[in-house]
């Protein structure tokens, strides 16, 4: 997750500092941001003074930390607003560090999360107000999106999160075994059919047709199926500058169609940080509704082993094969579905990311 935070005040800076330093050390990408005196002072990136448009060009693609009262934030963020489901993360902390407030798109963009781990770093109070979370009940979308599981009916998913308000048991079926401790709430199924004793239903991977057909089959309110994709695919990429998106999508497809894999379960695109501001391969990922990721050569080098090398990759990147070491940098543990593959101007590896399903 690629964070930008922002301050307004010397103090705020101050501690903007403390935790870009802390996210960084710990391996993640993140910006500091300030007003110039402040940025000059604590060695961050000076704020523009059209901040509310720079957040609104890269909206949706990073988290954002505001040090500052929850008014500044919300000010900022307002006009780019749109659903829980695209929005980024946002967390408002306080200057001192007191508190810390996931604002928006707490479950899915990851921003409930974050805060807790802002507030780690600060030693503050993490402060919740999501129902299922104040009420420490089983929240669906969390738990889709720490398995990377793509919901497939918003409407359900809400209706089975008031489901779960209202004390009612949520029956969970998936082919894959459910690892952690059952929240109070659910029931996990050994077999599909034993879903049709519940009204509410989860169900995960391959499994549409039957959520379809109960919710046609009864009010939505009284039969509810909720379907869980899986995303569980990497998809390696490189390509020569300048080659489209469509040219991209129109080849990846081809490796979809020979791989039988659903496009949605597409999880992230990968690459060498050469290629981080590569705008075909960027909205391709944004197209697919997947994350883009990049490493560094040296990075990629730390893979042993690939199954082509290239000298005429590695005079340009400085590493014999991005597409594959990448996603081999990835998950390591995973199944290599597919090893470099050129077609025309682009490359592409694949593999299964291998990442158990828990509560």
């Amino acid at each position: 997750m690629d964070i930008r935070i922002y301050s307004f005040t010397e103090k705020g800076s101050r501690l903007n500092r403390e935790l870009k330093d802390a996210f960084v050390g710990a391996g993640v990408s993140c910006e500091g941001y300030a007003i110039q005196r402040f940025a000059e002072k604590f060695g961050l990136r000076p704020a523009g003074e059209r901040i509310q448009q720079e957040i609104g060009s890269i909206w949706g693609g990073s988290a954002l930390i505001f040090i500052g009262a929850v008014g500044i934030a919300v000010r900022m963020v307002a006009p780019w607003i749109k659903d829980k489901y695209t929005d980024s993360a946002v967390v408002v902390v306080d200057e001192e560090g007191r508190f810390v407030i996931p604002l928006l798109s707490g479950h899915l963009g990851g921003a409930a999360v974050l805060a807790k781990n802002v507030a780690e770093m600060t030693r503050g109070t993490l402060v919740l107000t999501a129902a299922t979370d104040v009420q420490g009940k089983f929240a669906v979308d969390l738990f889709a999106a720490k398995n990377h599981l793509r919901i497939q009916d918003r409407n359900a998913a809400k209706q089975i999160s008031a489901a779960v308000l209202e004390g009612k048991i949520i029956g969970l079926y998936s082919r894959r075994p459910v690892l952690g401790t059952t929240p109070e709430n659910v029931y996990v199924c050994g077999r599909r059919e034993e879903l049709e004793k519940f009204d509410y239903k989860v169900v995960i991977d391959g499994e549409e047709a039957f959520c379809k057909g109960a919710q046609e089959d009864g009010e939505s309110s009284d039969n509810v199926c909720l379907g869980l994709v899986s995303q569980d695919i990497v998809i390696g990429i490189g390509c020569r500058k300048g080659t489209s998106k469509e040219r991209i999508e129109e080849e990846l497809k081809k490796i979809l169609e020979e791989l039988c894999i659903d496009r949605r379960r597409i999880q992230a695109f990968v690459s060498i940080d050469l290629k981080k501001n590569e705008a075909g391969i960027l909205e391709a990922a944004k197209e697919y509704g997947a994350s883009f990721f990049t490493f560094s050569a040296e990075e990629l080098e730390e893979v042993e082993e690939v199954s082509i090398h290239s000298d005429f990759v590695e005079q340009i990147t400085g590493v014999d094969n991005v597409c594959e070491r990448a996603v081999k940098r990835f998950c390591p543990d995973g199944e290599l579905l597919l090893p470099k593959t050129c077609r025309g101007r682009v490359t592409f590896a694949a593999a299964l990311t291998g990442k158990t399903i828990t509560f």
